[in-house]
């Protein structure tokens, strides 16, 4: 094993720090148009931000720009934690959070775009922080999208190996993307920028004001969760208009965003071929058939604590509320239009399922991916057909191509240690303290970046009630989450560490 090329990951850091230190100028913007009296201070995070990561950039430039998969891994999560930290700066310049365990938490839920909170007022932190806040998850959106192209599929991980512009299905070789990688996250990042003016737009016309629709957008597009307002979208729960535009979006956020290029590009056929998309589909409207029937027949929305005005009667009511939050979870985006811990225990434990669900490989999502579902379900199927011919050669088949070995035994390598990994974050938040359906629902939502979970944790309420040891825990349940369990995972693997 070749030796760690110390110099470039530093190089790759002090990069993401001026990159990091450039989007705090947005918000020292946003200070400036609103004059909310943290201009110097958010400037200050910046410069800071800036200025330390060009002299690492200057102490560590390096010929050598190999990236080989140690560095790799590396480089992912100890770009996303150097993120993290910088993040924290307008958070705690401006006093907005002072509290290192509820800063961190706060940060972290913002990169990996899971959407949890400690903040109990919102509306009352200065417009340029709501923008910040907003913009970590853009940032660790975007951030998502590049690593499911261009990086994952080197290291060998990620659902995106499975899926091949060429050929989808057969998996992406490094010789195959290497000499796009820069071409296809550019033309993806047109996309992601595109989807977040295009809701800012819709959602300005329809009723909210700017600084709300670009925030929303901005958390929507990157399947996040941080809204604006204190009541999340429920805010808007009078103007249907505003929750259907947002549910198109989060629905396009949670979809593969090279069939979104496809569909843009006017190549249908293959959004329609695609299998992994058909199911995301299938489970949405599933889903959502379920808990409309099961709102409208058991549940009086006007009688619960979020204010649910029936403005074209029950059944749409309904049926809105129902798909908001199915396309919510599914995406983990995590935005919320009403309490449905509250609603019927069979919706509580619904939700509680499909939070291991998550959307599609290669969107902002978080979660198992249903991808990988399809994969563990199909070879459980095979398993049946092979115990009956043993001698039979019986591939596993995706958008009519064989998936290799490999990517079948990572696959179910992955489901197992995303259930261990669930079960032992579970064990831990009870020790700390929480009861069963809070640890059992804070597990899933950290792990899987969902954003609400259960019990005190639920929907309308927050995490600042967690322990200081269940803050870093869940923090650290978001990172391995995010980062799809084996970059960070590996770190902790004394092999990784040694040179030969």
């Amino acid at each position: 094993m070749t030796k760690l090329n110390k110099k470039l990951i530093f190089y790759i850091i002090g990069m993401l720090l001026v990159f990091n230190g450039g989007a705090m100028l947005f918000s020292s913007l946003v200070s400036l148009i609103t004059n909310d009296g943290v201009l110097q201070e958010v400037t200050m995070s910046a410069i800071i931000t800036i200025v330390i990561g060009y002299l690492i950039m200057i102490l560590t430039k390096s010929n050598i720009r190999q990236i080989n998969k140690r560095d790799g891994y590396l480089i992912v999560t100890i770009g996303w934690l150097t993120m993290v930290f910088s993040g924290m700066l307008p958070y705690y310049l401006t006093n907005s959070i002072t509290y290192f365990p509820n800063l961190f938490f706060e940060t972290m839920s913002g990169y990996t775009t899971t959407g949890s909170t400690i903040l109990n007022d919102i509306e009352a932190l200065p417009k340029s922080i709501i923008f910040w806040r907003s913009m970590t998850h853009w940032l660790g959106g975007m951030g998502i999208i590049v690593l499911a192209i261009a990086i994952l599929p080197l290291l060998g991980i990620g659902g995106m190996q499975l899926f091949s512009a060429e050929s989808p299905g057969t998996g992406i070789s490094g010789d195959k993307i290497h000499p796009r990688i820069s071409d296809t996250a550019k033309r993806l990042w047109m996309i992601y920028v595109g989807l977040t003016i295009a809701e800012t737009l819709l959602l300005n016309l329809a009723g909210m004001s700017f600084f709300d629709a670009i925030n929303n957008s901005m958390s929507n597009i990157a399947s996040g969760g941080f809204s604006s307002r204190n009541a999340s979208i429920g805010f808007w729960n009078d103007n249907p208009l505003i929750q259907y535009i947002i549910i198109v979006f989060m629905f396009l956020a949670g979809t593969n965003f090279i069939l979104i290029y496809f569909g843009l590009t006017g190549r249908i056929k293959k959004i329609i071929q695609d299998t992994e998309f058909k199911w995301y589909i299938s489970f949405i409207s599933i889903f959502t058939f379920f808990i409309t029937i099961a709102l409208f027949m058991s549940v009086d929305l006007t009688q619960t604590d979020v204010f649910h005005p029936q403005i074209y009667g029950k059944l749409e009511s309904s049926f809105r509320h129902a798909l908001f939050q199915v396309v919510a979870i599914v995406t983990t985006t995590g935005f919320v239009t009403g309490d449905f811990i509250s609603w019927t225990p069979f919706i509580t434990m619904f939700f509680f399922g499909i939070m291991f669900l998550g959307g599609s490989s290669g969107s902002t999502s978080g979660g198992v991916k249903i991808l990988r579902h399809l994969i563990l379900i199909k070879n459980g199927i095979l398993e049946f057909k092979r115990s009956l011919h043993p001698n039979a050669i019986i591939p596993l088949r995706h958008n009519n191509s064989v998936v290799e070995k490999p990517i079948v035994i990572h696959v179910l390598a992955f489901f197992i240690l995303y259930l261990i990994l669930f079960i032992i974050g579970a064990g831990v938040l009870s020790l700390l303290g929480l009861d069963f359906t809070s640890a059992i629902g804070g597990a899933a939502s950290s792990i899987g970046n969902v954003g609400p979970a259960l019990g005190s944790l639920g929907p309308i309420s927050n995490f600042d009630s967690l322990p200081e040891m269940g803050k870093y825990w869940c923090s650290f349940l978001m990172l391995v989450g995010r980062l799809e369990l084996f970059t960070v995972l590996i770190l902790f693997t004394p092999y990784f560490w040694r040179d030969h």
